[in-house]
């Protein structure tokens, strides 16, 4: 599906218990393909959010602006051999993401508020540019959890189940000697995200009938920030 000539995906996210995730992860296990760059355990993903002195993207997310856009820098099991500068747009009840690789040099000049050198990248490097210049956008957060993954090709659909989501204490910087985390929710509380684009499959929608808990409008930045406030 097309929205401003942007391809968009339905994507639905829940709080669940550690009872209804080893119940999910056994028929993932049975019925979806395993994503093809998860270990064991899952994989880490850290994300740094960016956001401007007003902290637009915060504030528009807990009021529930329906259209709205957040940029991060992602990278995967704290190793610099891959990183994204991405852009997550929000429309409704879809969303789209666009990204761009950076390199580990360019990572580190971002952290230290250097961006010139997205001028020469596609989007979103050079919105973040403009933003950066128009509304001082810089790094205010470090968002990390241990992410396991499964896939169903048909529909496209992804499931995720994020454990022991973290954010940054003090330095953004994942690569940095001074980078610590703490635990935004409690031991024993996942988030499950389904990803998909037309339709869900029989296997996965009857799977998720299984599923005690309500949806929510879960959004990592907003949780951790919101941690990050009470712990300091």
């Amino acid at each position: 599906m097309k929205f401003s000539g942007r391809t968009v995906r339905h994507e639905l996210k829940y709080y669940i218990d550690e009872r209804d995730y080893f119940h999910l992860r056994k028929s993932m296990q049975m019925i979806a393909e395993q994503d093809p760059h998860m270990e064991e355990n899952g994989y880490l993903v850290s994300s740094v959010y960016f956001d401007d002195m007003y902290r637009s993207a915060l504030e528009e997310k807990r009021a529930g602006v329906p259209f709205r856009k957040k940029y991060r820098l992602r990278c995967y099991n704290q190793e610099d051999k891959l990183i994204r500068l991405e852009c997550k747009r929000k429309y409704g009840d879809y969303t789209a993401k666009e990204s761009v690789e950076i390199e580990r040099n360019e990572y580190d000049a971002l952290l230290k508020g250097s961006c010139d050198f997205l001028l020469y990248k596609n989007a979103p490097g050079k919105e973040l540019y403009a933003l950066s210049r128009t509304h001082l956008l810089k790094p205010v957060i470090t968002v990390e959890y241990l992410r396991e993954a499964y896939i169903f090709k048909t529909g496209n659909v992804r499931i995720t189940f994020d454990k022991d989501i973290s954010f940054s204490v003090g330095e953004c910087d994942i690569f940095s000697d001074r980078y610590s985390v703490h635990r935004a929710l409690e031991q024993g509380i996942i988030v499950m995200e389904v990803k998909f684009d037309e339709f869900l499959p029989g296997a996965a929608r009857q799977m998720l009938c299984s599923v005690t808990a309500d949806k929510c409008a879960i959004s990592k930045y907003v949780m951790c920030s919101n941690e990050k406030r009470r712990y300091l």
